[in-house]
């Protein structure tokens, strides 16, 4: 059942400000335009009461969480698009030369693959061609689909250490 109760700017506050810590934990950093971040903010909120995720507020979610992990915000694109365009499809995280003033913000293409083209592609398919040593080690390789973050385990940990991203955003690298 949806929650229908109205988000509060207390909620969008306490949003804004966590994302703000996570990122420049994190190295990243968000968009210093307060009240267009807020607005991003609550657009998240929106999405985790009608999908229950915080699907990207710019694109268009499908409710079906396995389909949409890479639309999570940090989405998988965030990373790629800092470094080519200086901030995320969205906009909520720019790069510290955008930060700075010393890049310009413009329009970003959108990275995400078309619907076909994400259901031909199984998420967490074993790799191919991988190195005889790399395959024969004792634990699995996984990595976060946000960052790259790499950790060789059991198990994915239930929290990136570096985006903060959670256990089912990471994919079993090797």
């Amino acid at each position: 059942m949806k929650d229908e109760r109205e988000i509060t700017q207390a909620e969008i506050d306490r949003l804004h400000d966590r994302l703000k810590r996570e990122a420049e934990s994190g190295g990243y950093r968000l968009n210093p335009d307060t009240p267009f971040a807020k607005d991003l903010a609550q657009g998240l909120l929106v999405n985790e009461r009608r999908y229950g995720y915080q699907a990207c507020p710019c694109r268009l979610a499908s409710g079906d969480k396995a389909q949409d992990l890479d639309v999570i915000c940090p989405c998988d694109y965030r990373d790629a698009d800092l470094v080519a365009y200086d901030a995320c499809y969205c906009g909520l995280y720019v790069s510290r030369r955008a930060l700075n003033g010393e890049a310009k913000i413009g329009a970003i293409p959108e990275r995400r693959p078309t619907r076909d083209r994400r259901k031909a592609e199984p998420r967490g398919a074993e790799p191919r061609g991988a190195p005889q040593a790399l395959t024969s080690l004792p634990y699995p390789v996984w990595r976060c689909k946000v960052c790259g973050y790499l950790c060789a385990r059991d198990q994915p940990p239930e929290l990136c250490p570096v985006c903060k991203a959670k256990k089912d955003r990471f994919e079993r690298f090797l």
